[in-house]
């Protein structure tokens, strides 16, 4: 039970301070007067002001209600180090011990786990969220059981009461750590891209030890070892070995004795790009298709292309001066000899053979291909003729032979059986299905054809054939219609899709190669894809960051792609392999949060705890005993953390009384009022 004086005034208060100064002056003027009823003026002046003041008796009944207590305990990744999940097991069981046995206190238990993603520890939030739902009258304090390595500072509360942190974690801890500085999310194939590494030592850690040996592999290739110091920044050139996703793995061993090897290894995704595409185009003859490769080859802004014509074959004999042909000799020599092997791609157009290119040159692009090159041959009716590409040394590599028919017929091209699976092809059709396409008008008939047919023509021809050489690529199209596609005859065609499509698979794009093993991160784990020309794909085998395997079973979801899901959750590097392609994926960010600094420390929740004079108690060594103390009094000492008791209280009733009855201040005021004019009557 609760008493006191409250005031409901009859007029407002501005009104009242009026009338009081009035009565001031009034009764300040009959004392300067000498009046003898003056002091009985001032008591019936302060009885009105007391009247219209209000004041009322007011009793309460009041519930107390307890204090409340925040115990949050960091679940996290870092806390399974070392003894650290068991210091924290006792000290929680310590603090909640404490907590019951002390009386008029509820307690809110609050355990934090890894922050969504690479989101750490998220324990400040947690906090945050807890006041929230509580009133913070009844706040008598926080504890908060953790090592101390807090990932969402900036959303630090503001707590009312004293927070006190039981630090797990040891003196003798000590880690060492792999850390990039400058990890780039693309690079330049073939180029160098520079990366600084550091291998440091945290904590107390051992002395002596200044060199370690570092380990870099790239994709499924086997690793490469170097020595390396620890504590200083390593400047280490990578280079990346084709285009799409390059995932690059630097590795350290473990040493006796740190706290953990998660942060001995960086994974890192490079995508590899091209620099700039430099295509080659010789085209025989001047013709209407000619202008549609140069059209699309231009058209990409990062295609560098080197376009030769033929304008006037060597066997024409019109008496122009042989100084008069041309303002520039074409470099042939330069091209065909010296730099064949900077050029991505060679393409031939209508091309046959004059003279201008004589067999030296036909076989160094021979050799190109097959170190990796890659040709594509459009043919018109010279690829079908004695002068034709396939009687010079590019015989070797053409995946075809001409027949020496010319099928002058009008066909509308077609996806093949095996065209539907490769992803040159795959879905060429889009909207429109093939019998809307426009037709072309002229096809070279092909025999012995040694590559992949993934078009068809008059009456199931071959009409695109690709084919491997060695490490190169080589591709025939077997007409020089295509750019009636483009020109929109009956209609039209993907012609600028397929010829995109086809170029690119020339250039070994990763997104269109026709047998393909790769992965991705997806919910719950990782997502697999196997590309390939075959009726079924055969079981992949998943090898963990641990080293256990798990094989998978890949179901076709479109005709040459297969798709199968793997349950994973551990980061770090997963290599897949199904006997025939093997591939890597990272799954989880390239250093884990939680793993970046792994030593306790009390930096990060200084703050917080100083704010209210709290206090941070190593579990190693002894845990505190719980007292009260009194608000703005230091919080912690040697062997004790303090708590706050809020006294906070809820109002279940109220009683009010008038301090001055109305009938009361009447007879009162009358009696004085009376008394000063008798006195004042006797005075004359």
């Amino acid at each position: 039970m609760s008493v006191g004086v409250v005031f409901d005034p009859l007029l407002s208060w501005p009104i009242w301070s009026v009338l009081a100064a009035l009565s001031v002056f009034a009764v300040g003027f009959s004392m300067w007067r000498r009046l003898a009823g003056a002091w009985l003026r001032l008591l019936a002046a302060a009885l009105v002001l007391l009247v219209l003041a209000g004041p009322i008796l007011q009793q309460e009944e009041r519930d107390a209600l307890s204090d409340i207590v925040f115990v949050l305990t960091d679940r996290s990744a870092s806390q399974e180090l070392g003894e650290r999940a068991e210091q924290t097991d006792r000290a929680e069981a310590d603090v909640l011990q404490q907590l019951r046995a002390r009386t008029n206190t509820e307690i809110r238990e609050v355990s934090v786990t890894d922050g969504l993603g690479d989101g750490g520890t998220q324990i400040m939030s947690a906090l945050a969220k807890a006041l929230a739902e509580e009133p913070r009258s009844r706040v008598a304090g926080a504890v908060l059981i953790s090592d101390g390595l807090v990932h969402d500072i900036e959303a630090m509360p503001e707590v009312p009461a004293p927070v006190h942190l039981l630090m797990t974690g040891s003196t003798t801890d000590w880690d060492r750590r792999l850390t990039v500085k400058n990890a780039p999310g693309f690079g330049i194939i073939g180029e160098q891209i520079e990366l600084t590494l550091r291998i440091e030592d945290q904590g107390a850690a051992p002395v002596g030890e200044g060199f370690t040996q570092l380990s870099i592999s790239i994709g499924t290739e086997d690793p490469i070892r170097f020595d390396v110091p620890i504590g200083r920044d390593i400047l280490v050139p990578v280079s990346l070995p084709h285009g799409g996703r390059n995932v690059v793995k630097f590795d350290i061993p473990e040493s006796d004795g740190e706290l953990t090897a998660r942060n001995n290894s960086y994974l890192l995704e490079i995508n590899g790009v091209r620099d700039r595409l430099r295509v080659l185009l010789v085209s025989g003859e001047p013709h209407a298709g000619g202008r549609t490769w140069r059209n699309l080859l231009k058209s990409d802004s990062s295609v560098d292309l080197v376009h030769f014509t033929i304008l006037r074959p060597p066997e024409k004999h019109d008496g122009v001066p042989v100084g008069e042909l041309s303002l520039i000799a074409f470099p042939t020599r330069e091209l065909f000899i010296e730099k064949i092997k900077d050029f991505d791609l060679i393409i031939f157009d209508r091309y046959k053979r004059r003279g201008i290119l004589p067999s030296e040159y036909l076989d160094n692009v021979r050799d190109y291909v097959e170190s990796g090159g890659a040709v594509l041959i459009a043919a018109g009716p010279d690829f079908a003729s004695a002068d034709s590409l396939y009687r010079s040394p590019l015989g070797q590599i053409v995946p075809a032979r001409p027949t020496a028919r010319v099928i002058e017929q009008g066909f509308r091209p077609s996806i093949s059986e095996t065209g539907r699976r490769h992803p040159v092809t795959r879905g060429l059709d889009g909207q429109a299905a093939e019998t809307d396409w426009g037709r072309w008008m002229r096809q070279i008939e092909l025999a012995d054809v040694t590559g992949d047919v993934l078009m068809e023509g008059f009456e199931g021809e071959p009409l695109l054939v690709l084919d491997r050489v060695g490490e190169g690529r080589v591709a025939l199209l077997a007409s020089d219609h295509a750019w009636l596609w483009a020109r929109g005859y009956e209609g039209g065609g993907p012609q600028l899709e397929l010829l995109r499509r086809l170029s690119h698979w020339m250039m070994k794009e990763p997104d269109l190669e026709e047998e393909a093993l790769s992965a991705e991160a997806a919910e719950g784990g990782l997502k697999i894809t196997r590309r390939s020309l075959l009726e079924a794909a055969d079981v992949v085998v998943v090898t963990r960051p641990s080293g256990d395997k798990s094989e998978v079973t890949l179901e076709e979801i479109s005709p040459g792609v297969f798709e199968g899901s793997f349950a994973a959750s551990d980061a770090g590097l997963y290599r897949l392999d199904d006997g025939a392609l093997a591939s890597v994926v990272g799954l989880g960010p390239a250093s884990p949060r939680e793993f970046v600094d792994t030593i306790a420390s009390t930096e990060i929740l200084a703050p917080l705890i100083n704010a209210q004079q709290g206090g941070t108690f190593a579990v190693e060594d002894r845990l505190p005993r719980l007292r009260n103390i009194r608000e703005g009094r230091n919080a912690a000492g040697a062997n004790w953390m303090g708590l706050t008791p809020r006294g906070a209280y809820e109002t279940v009733g109220l009683k009010q009384y008038a301090l001055v009855p109305p009938w009361a201040a009447l007879l009162f005021f009358a009696a004085f009022i009376v008394f000063g004019w008798l006195r004042e009557g006797r005075r004359r």
